[in-house]
């Protein structure tokens, strides 16, 4: 792991504008820029942790990963430069205080400046834990820990279509269509009471690769609420997921599985169904 020192108060900014890049990582993930970095530790899938060294806001504000190692030439001051990824960056203000840091996370010299310097393993499981302590919960996929909870290699990584990703059309598309599955009709609330509310999935219903440059959301029309279940089921077709429509029908025509007894109740609705289809 790599901490990266980055001062605000100086003028350096290395994000073209720290709020639009944490806008980036909101709709579309990731952002990504150059950052120099010791070349001897900073390869390719290096977990790097952002550290704010401004007067006004010293602490852990960001995470991410080394995406493409330093460049093959001399290390200025600091090192090479080399293309970093972050996953999360929080808005100015929000960073793990120092004190805290101090406490729970020992062993790391906080009080240093420095552009980048590595963090010790035995580090990492209390600075992810106090991370994903102080994190708030992922809108577009609730299901999932903030980037940087745990260690790299704990999840599988997805890149979500930014339109799921986008808060605000979330909060229409919700407030529209409901938290209940467009699918299947599961309901979370209903299923565990006050935790489960709003907790569900944004689907995108335009496939990535008709997404042209002049597109604009409509979030009632472009996204529907599914469940997990169902949202897994829709992107295992590629390139173009299962309309809503046809996930219905799919869970339609599945009937049971070969070998299941069925029971009265369900021999009578299977042939009540047979019979209705078969009189139109």
């Amino acid at each position: 792991m790599i901490l990266l020192g980055w001062n605000p108060d100086r003028g350096d900014d290395p994000f073209g504008g720290y709020r639009s890049a944490g806008d980036e990582v909101t709709g579309a993930g990731f952002f990504r820029c150059r950052w120099p970095l010791p070349p001897r530790q900073a390869t390719a899938g290096t977990e790097v942790w952002l550290f704010s060294q401004g007067g006004r806001d010293r602490g852990v504000l960001g995470h991410g990963r080394v995406a493409s190692p330093p460049d093959p030439q001399p290390a200025g001051r600091g090192g090479a430069p080399g293309i970093v990824e972050f996953d999360a960056l929080r808005p100015r203000g929000d960073s793990i205080p120092l004190d805290l840091l101090t406490l729970r996370v020992p062993g790391i010299a906080w009080e240093v400046n420095r552009p980048s310097r590595r963090i010790p393993a035995a580090a990492g499981p209390a600075l992810r834990t106090l991370w994903a302590e102080t994190s708030t919960p992922e809108e577009a996929d609730p299901l999932l820990p903030p980037p940087g909870a745990l260690p790299p290699g704990a999840l599988a990584q997805t890149r979500a279509n930014r339109y799921e990703r986008d808060p605000s059309a979330r909060r229409v598309c919700l407030a529209h269509h409901g938290t209940s599955c467009a699918v299947c009709g599961f309901s979370f609330e209903e299923a565990f009471g006050p935790p489960g509310r709003d907790f569900v999935h944004v689907h995108h219903l335009v496939p990535a690769a008709r997404l042209g440059t002049d597109y604009e959301l409509d979030p009632i029309a472009d996204l529907v609420p599914l469940c997990p279940n169902c949202h897994s089921m829709a992107h295992r077709r590629l390139p173009d997921p299962y309309s809503p429509a046809e996930l219905r029908a799919l869970r339609s025509a599945a009937g049971f599985l070969p070998g299941t007894a069925l029971s009265p109740e369900q021999l009578t609705a299977q042939a009540d169904a047979v019979r209705i289809l078969g009189a139109r």
